[in-house]
């Protein structure tokens, strides 16, 4: 484990941190415990979510483990997701009652394709795995939930000045074959660009846009903006708005004031801010097609850097998805980007040099920290608005 005053100082340490965050250190496979994968303790968070009747997410588990490197499972919907946080929310809220740990490992090819084009030090590299997943439906569709061990930063063995290879895309291509999903979403934590997007507000656009600059930033890819033209669902936005209402007390921001007495402040303590998360959709509440923007380092909206002109939040992955939908041509399944807001816009003025004292990481990383898995929760309950609104509606 890197010395933790050493992150903000490393991007690539820094982004390997907000994936992993949560993860315990010494954590191991179930398997290399000793515990059967079905025998796992089932899941303690109960998020007391009350759903439209016949909507409620009900997990499917497999009549018996599946090997880990067999082919996936056929599914309506194929979601995605990322970090430890992120997962730990969507396992609590799509497939309630079987956590994390008792999802399915899948490691397909793992050791002749993708491992000797993974660096040294990548998650999946710890692992051993592309991923794990669970299967789960929502009214009568069929979802897959899959948590990927591959990542746009953290993976690339470097092939020249600016490129790097890209595993992450193999492994999306090989999902969309699997598994045949109609929709492909990506899901999870972002930095908001936009200042009035709030902590735990949900980002929902048709568009992702990649923004490189660092192991990717001469590939022929980089700057690109994809789109996948289609309604998004809206009939159940109220449902899950209410859903998301019930938690909104954990996304309360604490009394705020200087770290020390010797600073030049005499008041009481900022009260704290009272964030009433909503959902921020593409063509409503920005323009349309307003892309995610994927970056190979951890970058994060300010009040200074104008990022709310070029996306509509930053994170490191979604764009390659689009990459691949536009590889496949007209057989692409749809694809959607949901992100939860685990950080909203810092505050520019804030020191940025030098990188070990860097103020505005130094804020997006402890609100990923404090924030990351409840607004991961609102992130998965769009997930489960859009699916359930599928085919409904426009």
């Amino acid at each position: 484990m890197p010395n933790p005053h050493s992150i903000l100082s490393n991007p690539s340490l820094l982004a390997r941190h907000i994936i992993e965050y949560g993860a315990l250190e010494d954590e191991q496979p179930l398997e290399a415990l000793a515990i059967p994968r079905d025998r796992a303790p089932l899941e303690k968070v109960n998020l007391g979510l009350s759903y439209p009747e016949g909507l409620a997410p009900t997990p499917q588990p497999l009549p018996q483990i599946p090997d880990p490197g067999a082919p996936l499972p056929e599914a309506d919907y194929l979601v995605v997701t990322w970090t430890v946080a992120e997962v730990e929310a969507l396992a609590d809220t799509l497939t309630p009652g079987m956590r994390r740990e008792r999802w399915y490992n899948y490691d397909r090819d793992f050791t002749t394709k993708y491992q000797p084009n993974i660096r040294k030090g990548a998650p999946s590299q710890r692992v051993k795995r592309l991923g794990s997943y669970f299967l789960t439906r929502i009214g009568d569709k069929r979802v897959l939930c899959f948590k990927s061990e591959l990542h746009l930063n953290q993976d690339g063995v470097r092939t020249g000045q600016g490129t790097a290879t890209l595993p992450v895309k193999d492994l999306f291509h090989q999902l969309i074959r699997e598994v045949k999903p109609r929709m492909v979403i990506t899901v999870g934590t972002a930095g908001a660009t936009f200042a009035d997007h709030e902590l735990g507000d949900v980002i929902i656009t048709r568009a992702a846009k990649f923004r490189l600059a660092m192991e990717f930033k001469n590939e022929s890819f980089n700057g690109k903006t994809y789109r996948c033209d289609f309604p998004i669902p809206t009939r159940h936005f109220e449902d899950a708005h209410r859903l998301m209402a019930r938690h909104a007390d954990q996304l309360r921001e604490p009394d705020f004031g200087p770290p020390t007495k010797r600073y030049a402040f005499t008041g009481p303590l900022l009260p704290g801010i009272r964030n009433t998360p909503d959902f921020k959709v593409d063509g409503r509440d920005m323009p349309a097609f307003h892309p995610i923007l994927t970056t190979d380092f951890f970058e994060f909206g300010t009040s200074r850097n104008g990022l709310e002109a070029a996306g509509a939040g930053v994170e490191m992955g979604d764009a390659v998805l689009g990459l691949v939908a536009e590889e496949l041509g007209d057989q692409a399944p749809l694809w959607l980007v949901i992100r939860n807001a685990s950080d909203p816009q810092i505050n520019g003025d804030l020191p940025d040099t030098p990188r070990a004292l860097n103020m505005q990481a130094h804020w997006a990383v402890w609100y990923y920290e404090a924030y990351g898995y409840w607004t991961s929760v609102n992130s998965a309950l769009a997930t489960w608005a859009v699916i359930a609104g599928h085919g409904n509606d426009a």
